[in-house]
């Protein structure tokens, strides 16, 4: 993001004008044909997660004014969108909308055609799915024409939507002042402002936002400027994105430069660490990705640290990403995250996948690159060992969801109502990975293939694509691939590896690791035998010099074997338990789910208080949709003796979930519910109360008058009927129902989403995802 320069009037410009990519490799006689490409006949582009007919409309340009009310949480203000419709006889604009956002007027002006003046419009608002709703506009059809601009103004305020998260200043990490950031990854957005919520549509856009005084406000855009006077900051995108990389955070946010484009941003009981830890590596990281895959094209590469409440690791926002500040805890899984998120600055960013079922177009080519970055910074075994611990967990979930479970597929077709955050998975990432890394192989040389991907994002950038894009441009670039027919390769043709179950028919060499990977393979094992091995044997072996991509290896490599005999563990836990308490929770988390799954009693007061020192005690007890009644725990959560815990009831109501929390007692040890709680396994990253009891913490009796008033005002407002607060069912924990599917939509499809994509191998250890249970996969 541009500096904030203490002057009301115009812009600031952050960037200078860049290089136009897609120079030729040595040795290319000239630019490579794209083949048939996006410009082929095809069927018509269909997202089934849009209401929206974005089809029949080219949105040039969107502008955003708000307001941020902390005492209320509320954004209210308006959007004005310039629309160019491109077909005859459109007649109504519908939007992607979400029963959160009060929709107040909407007018329309036609500037040259008579109609310089606002005119108001009729609306409805109808159901759609879930996580949204269609936002149907009639418009004048004397003035709406093929090719004449429109402006359509939308005066609305956001109330408790998926894509808003207002944080008490308790809740922050400074906890002095309140913060709100907004998420719309994948299709969370729509609750922010209205919009074509789908990632086929790019647009640039600006916005104003008054505040508070003593608030910093950040936006993912390429130029700010700030008016202290008037307490409005105002931002401009000036290249085209989807609606779901539009992103806001508000609070106390400083700032120090870490680069010449480059700054952290975080509360300021964080700044110093958070810098300490990047120092000067953003800027390395941006030189290395450059020379890979050519120019940086937003400018600036900020990145703000948010607090614990975030409910994913981090977000690739143009000019900013959003990461989490728990993450602080771990510098290899932090380069990890941060390097993933600036390989999203060419894929996902400025080739986007088209539609949420081809995910893996970003997330899959965003892991090759981020792995061609650390190769080339930190060495090739270093990235083939975070690799191994990749698709090692990729593995592990085959054999927990099994071969044929269509969520395996890179090309996922999902019926319409199916929220795409479920998508978010090992396979978009690791799968994907690992189609593009075949696709390396067959060029023959990993440099030219980088040469490919340069053209590519030169070819395509700002645009959204298809995986038949993709391949079309690949085949022309490599016409001898083509005349071969390796699409069509028997046992990895191209259709496989899109819409086949399973593993990867592909994975890449990872022998260059060996140096890395091996000492971990031979000391697990040592430990899988049935005696506990001599500590001369084990003194060879000096985990306090080994990486924590190795400790995490070895203990999830351990987790595989377990349950462990009980001398075993006792070896392990006297050789080893010391040293992971000092290590960061990557390692912690792994450490002590061994002991739960091992049911290693002198170990578990350790858990409890890991529990308790990263705040998830409440969590684990209190889950979203459980009433303080409904929970029963089992020796405090944890006992503090080493005593077994009593047996459970053998009532078979008053232990509901035993196949989900598994049949080992041991596995049960936490917690009984009869709602289960929804959060994923990382503990570090996505298991704090903190988020959870943003939502809890208010009372059924303070939403209800909210709804009245919303409804009280849609009633004014509109034709629409909003119906009236209804009481929530009773394991609702006094959630109305749409407030229900907005807690249901955080924490159980959006978790799915931070379950993978963090850096903690998150799907690797079955122990805690047995207590998670999975999203609803609705899959055809």
């Amino acid at each position: 993001m541009a500096e904030l320069h203490q002057t009301p009037t115009s812009l600031c410009c952050c960037r200078k004008s860049l290089p136009v990519s897609g120079a030729l490799c040595v040795g290319e006689s000239g630019r490579p044909s794209a083949g048939p490409g996006p410009g082929s006949p095809r069927s018509p582009l269909v997202d089934v997660a849009s209401a929206s007919n974005f089809r029949c409309f080219q949105l040039r340009h969107f502008h955003l004014d708000l307001r941020l009310n902390f005492a209320v949480k509320e954004m209210s203000g308006w959007l004005v969108l310039d629309l160019v419709p491109v077909q005859l006889g459109v007649c109504t604009l519908v939007l992607d909308s979400h029963p959160s956002l009060l929709i107040h007027s909407i007018d329309c002006k036609v500037p040259g055609a008579g109609l310089d003046e606002p005119v108001s419009l009729t609306y409805r608002v109808d159901p759609f799915t879930d996580y949204g709703s269609s936002l149907n506009i009639s418009l004048p059809t004397a003035a709406v024409k093929p090719g004449r601009l429109i402006q359509i103004t939308v005066r609305y305020t956001t109330t408790d939507g998926p894509a808003i998260w207002w944080l008490d200043s308790e809740l922050t990490c400074g906890q002095t002042r309140p913060l709100v950031f907004t998420q719309g990854h994948s299709v969370c957005n729509r609750s922010f402002f209205p919009c074509f919520d789908t990632p086929a549509v790019k647009s640039t856009y600006t916005a104003t936002v008054r505040v508070p005084d003593g608030v910093t406000v950040l936006m993912s855009a390429s130029r700010s400027s700030y008016s202290k006077q008037d307490r409005v900051f105002q931002f401009s995108m000036e290249f085209p994105v989807p609606s779901y990389l539009v992103a806001l955070v508000a609070g106390e946010l400083q700032h120090v430069d870490v680069g010449p484009r480059s700054r952290v941003w975080a509360e300021p009981c964080l700044l110093s660490c958070a810098v300490k830890k990047l120092g000067g590596s953003v800027e390395r990281w941006l030189g290395v990705a450059e020379d890979l895959f050519g120019p940086y094209l937003w400018g600036r590469c900020d990145i703000v640290f948010l607090p614990p409440s975030f409910p994913i690791v981090a977000m690739e926002n143009p000019c900013l990403t959003f990461i989490i500040a728990s993450i602080l805890e771990s510098s290899e899984f932090l380069l990890i995250d941060v390097i993933h998120e600036i390989a999203h600055g060419w894929f996902g960013n400025a080739v986007t996948n088209a539609t949420w079922e081809e995910m893996w177009l970003s997330e899959g080519l965003a892991t090759y690159a981020q792995r061609r970055i650390t190769t080339e910074a930190y060495g090739e075994a270093f990235t083939c060992l975070e690799t191994v611990v990749r698709l090692d967990a990729l593995h592990r979930q085959l054999r927990l969801l099994g071969d044929n479970n269509p969520v395996s597929k890179l090309q996922v077709k999902f019926e319409p109502g199916v929220n795409p955050s479920t998508l978010m998975n090992l396979f978009t990432y690791e799968k994907g990975f690992c189609f593009v890394s075949y696709l390396s192989e067959l060029s023959g040389d990993v440099r030219r293939f980088d040469c490919f991907l340069r053209d590519y994002i030169s070819e395509f950038k700002f645009k959204s694509v298809v995986a038949q894009d993709l391949i079309d441009y690949f085949l022309g670039y490599f016409p001898e691939l083509k005349d071969a027919a390796v699409a069509q390769r028997e046992g990895l043709e191209f259709e496989r590896w899109l819409s086949g179950c399973g593993p990867p028919p592909y994975e890449p060499d990872l022998s260059a690791g060996g140096a890395l990977i091996r000492p971990v393979q031979d000391l697990c094992d040592l430990w899988r035998s049935t005696d506990p091995p001599d500590l001369q044997t084990l003194s060879t072996f000096d985990l306090s010099a080994w990486s924590t991509f190795q400790i995490v290896l070895f203990l999830d490599r351990m987790l595989d074997h377990s349950p462990l005999p009980h001398d075993v563990m006792v070896s392990l836990s006297g050789c080893y338990s010391s040293l992971f308490d000092g290590l960061n929770a990557e390692v912690q988390i792994r450490w002590l789910q061994m002991v739960v799954r091992n049911t290693f009693y002198p170990d578990l007061p350790r858990v409890r208080a890991f529990l308790h020192k990263h705040d998830v005690h409440g969590a684990a007890v209190r889950g979203p949709g459980c009433r303080g009644d409904e929970v029963r725990c089992r020796g405090d959560i944890l006992p503090d003796a080493a005593p077994p815990p009593p047996e459970p009831p053998t009532d078979a109501a008053a232990d509901p979930v035993p196949d989900q929390l598994g049949s080992d007692q041991s596995e049960r040890t936490f917690c009984s519910v009869r709602h289960p709680p929804r959060f994923p396994p990382s503990l570090l990253h996505n298991l704090t109360a903190r988020r959870h009891d943003n939502r809890l913490r208010r009372t059924w009796d303070d939403r209800r008058r909210r709804h009245r008033s919303a409804g009280r005002q849609r009633l004014g407002m509109t034709s629409r009927v909003w119906p009236p607060p209804r009481r929530p069912d009773a394991g609702c924990h006094g959630d109305c129902s749409r407030f229900k599917h907005c807690e249901e939509e955080k924490f159980h499809s959006r978790d799915f989403k931070g379950l993978n994509r963090g850096g903690s191998g998150h799907l690797s250890n079955p122990e805690l995802l047995k207590l998670w249970p999975a999203a609803p996969r609705r899959f055809v």
